[in-house]
């Protein structure tokens, strides 16, 4: 049976991450950045899914058509550089977002569906546990339940992304010196934290966390607190559904709220559910997530202005579904159809069995009038009694209206684009592979210890992968 992982050897991963695959371009030996150029606070911010025509789409959909130029977004100012994405070899070209987010959280490749481990199914230490180690505050929040693949890469350990209930377990039992790996956790996923085989959230509570169940309550809690705030049971409803749009921002805002102190925080923010938007072929909602991640970096853009001792990264794990801006042989795309969206194409589609006037009802929640060919296409969809096939048939009328394509309702595996600004934020200039922002980081905070004079992790783990552990992980690599 599978035991507890606890952080007895997590302190010496270190020396097995040089055993590990890299997979970068970049010299492993780069000197340790010094104090002064180390940022005190550090924002890794993940946007599963965003590929490049993502970032183009949403400055499009968001362009005002009363002036003559495409104004630029949030995203235009910050762009520094690429990454390649690429997994361990055992897993081909195209990642997984738990092989991506072990890359962005470790520095290490590893195959997909992979949780902080490596190809041998070794625990590698993320920048966040290395946070912790280094005595700054941590935390997370996302938009997917908080133990998704992404999430989960940061604070545990794992063989499989499918592993939930152990993952979630993992949150309280794994410790760094006898302390939780994130004092702060904001998303979704109630139905793993309260289980009838085990209540986490009462075990979160014992330990002293606060935990909330909805957004008002969240701003109601003292400055500094260790929270637990969970608002769903998986992942939050898509921004078009949720109570606020912009929610990603909301929970980004209170948590750094949380996590501000006078040795410096990390904090993992991610908009997960571009990804899901990608894999649905769903654009109304894709832009609708991009909007609220656009959001978010204008609140962090503005908290780095007035904190400039901030760094704040952005980047994608890799591309879903294959978007393009036009499609069908037509040089056209029309956002226009999507900029006065009520409600997503599920929540609509749910909503259309309780409805008098059908035909009124999805005008009104899209937002624009129908013509005749509008109306023969969707008294098809609507005449279909299977939910799932009338949100299917509602994606694509808006992707015919915008002309939208889609290649897939998977990963592709392009380059991604990344950003960045703050503190120490050229170092993320030019061509990079994933593994290059967690090694930076790293140093980052190795560089912010070194300034307040924190000492170095011990190292317990035996280099030679033959000799005796403290435990036997290729066996149990959840072992105690």
């Amino acid at each position: 049976m599978l035991r507890k992982l606890t952080f007895i050897s997590m302190v010496g991963i270190a020396a097995l991450q040089g055993c590990a695959q890299s997979g970068s371009n970049q010299t492993s030996n780069d000197a340790k950045l010094t104090a002064p150029q180390a940022p005190k606070n550090i924002i890794m911010v993940v946007a599963d899914g965003m590929g490049p025509a993502y970032t183009t789409a949403y400055r499009n959909f968001a362009d005002d058509p009363a002036t003559p130029q495409v104004e630029r977004v949030v995203f235009d100012n910050i762009l520094v550089g690429n990454a390649s994405t690429y997994p361990a070899s055992v897993s081909g070209f195209v990642t997984d977002s738990a092989a991506a987010a072990t890359a962005l959280a470790t520095g290490v490749k590893s195959y997909n569906g992979a949780i902080g481990v490596d190809v041998n199914k070794l625990p590698v230490e993320s920048v966040m546990h290395r946070a912790k180690i280094r005595g700054l505050r941590t935390g997370l929040a996302v938009t997917s339940q908080i133990n998704h693949a992404t999430p989960a890469s940061y604070v545990a350990h794992n063989e499989s992304r499918h592993n939930y209930n152990e993952i979630a377990n993992s949150y309280f039992d794994e410790r760094l010196d006898g302390k939780l790996v994130a004092d702060v956790m904001l998303g979704g996923g109630v139905q793993y934290f309260e289980r009838e085989d085990r209540d986490l959230v009462a075990e979160f509570i014992d330990a002293d966390y606060e935990y909330v169940d909805t957004y008002n309550k969240l701003a109601t809690l003292p400055t500094g607190s260790n929270v637990l705030g969970l608002f769903a049971p998986k992942g939050l409803p898509p921004a078009l559904d949720d109570v606020r749009a912009t929610r990603l921002a909301y929970l980004t805002e209170h948590a750094i709220k949380h996590l501000e102190n006078e040795h410096g925080y990390f904090l993992l923010v991610e908009a997960s559910q571009v990804d899901w938007a990608g894999h649905s072929n769903d654009i109304g909602s894709a832009m609708a997530e991009m909007h609220d991640l656009a959001a978010t970096m204008e609140l962090l853009k503005q908290y780095v202005s007035e904190h400039p001792d901030t760094l704040v990264v952005l980047t994608a794990d890799h591309s879903t579904g294959g978007f393009s801006i036009g499609a069908n042989g037509d040089y056209v795309w029309s956002p226009e159809y999507l900029r006065s969206m009520k409600s997503s194409a599920e929540r609509i589609a749910l909503n259309l069995v309780d409805v008098d006037q059908p035909l009124a009802y999805i005008s009104q929640q899209l937002g624009f009038a129908f013509d005749e060919n509008d109306n023969k296409f969707l008294e098809k969809v609507i005449a279909n009694k299977d939910v799932k096939a009338r949100e299917a048939g509602l994606k694509q009328f808006l992707d015919m209206k915008t002309n939208t394509g889609w290649t897939s309702t998977g990963h592709t595996g392009v380059d991604v684009e990344v950003f960045a600004f703050g503190a120490g934020s050229q170092a993320f200039a030019g061509q990079l592979d994933n593994t290059d922002i967690a090694k930076k980081l790293k140093q980052f905070v190795d560089g912010t210890a070194a300034a307040k004079g924190a000492p170095p992790a011990p190292v317990t783990q035996p280099e030679d992968e033959n000799a005796e552990r403290p435990c036997d992980f290729k066996e149990d690599w959840r072992c105690l």
